[in-house]
């Protein structure tokens, strides 16, 4: 069940937040870019946009309406593991990491690493991913993505949030979250 927001978080965190690496995972729509720009601003971080390091393969295979399988996300994995290698003073990653195997290959690069999953309804991500424009990622995916969600709820070093609040105060909880471990 994800968190209910308190009422008093901190709005950012004091200063560099040495050695955070995170990454702000969910299905399409969740507000995984829009969140992790918050954490990262308020963290002192860069943001790894996890989009950007797809094969040109994959996002047409997406854009044609097709989900990716674990053989298309392989690679593009192992990119994202060596791109948070890159930062070692920390950063933020918005990566769907839908699947346990995602993420413990997500680990393998970055021991201690984190997650923020954002839990949202299929009928929100849906309503979400429909409003955007310009993005490869089609509507008729966003069921196949929730089939290959496993939920991380009980996982070591994750929060879940419910992704249908507000973004600042989801960002704020998690910036918070994150500064206290």
């Amino acid at each position: 069940m994800p968190q209910r927001l308190p009422q008093s978080v901190p709005r950012e965190a004091s200063g560099p937040a040495g050695r955070v690496h995170v990454v702000v995972m969910g299905v399409a729509g969740s507000g995984k870019s829009a969140v992790g720009q918050r954490i990262a601003q308020a963290l002192l971080l860069p943001l790894i946009e996890g989009d950007e390091f797809h094969p040109a393969a994959n996002i047409e295979k997406m854009r044609r309406g097709h989900p990716l399988d674990d053989q298309d996300r392989a690679g593009w994995l192992d990119r994202l593991g060596h791109e948070l290698q890159r930062h070692p003073s920390g950063a933020v990653l918005a990566c769907s990491a839908l699947k346990r195997s995602y993420r413990d290959r997500l680990r393998g690069f970055m021991p201690g690493l984190r997650f923020v999953h954002l839990a949202l309804s299929q009928e929100a991500a849906l309503r979400r991913v429909a409003g955007r424009s310009g993005h490869f990622y089609p509507p008729s995916l966003v069921a196949s993505q929730f089939e290959a969600l496993e939920d991380p709820a009980g996982e070591a070093g994750t929060l879940v949030l419910d992704a249908s609040l507000p973004l600042d105060d989801v960002a704020a909880h998690a910036t918070g979250w994150l500064a206290d471990s």
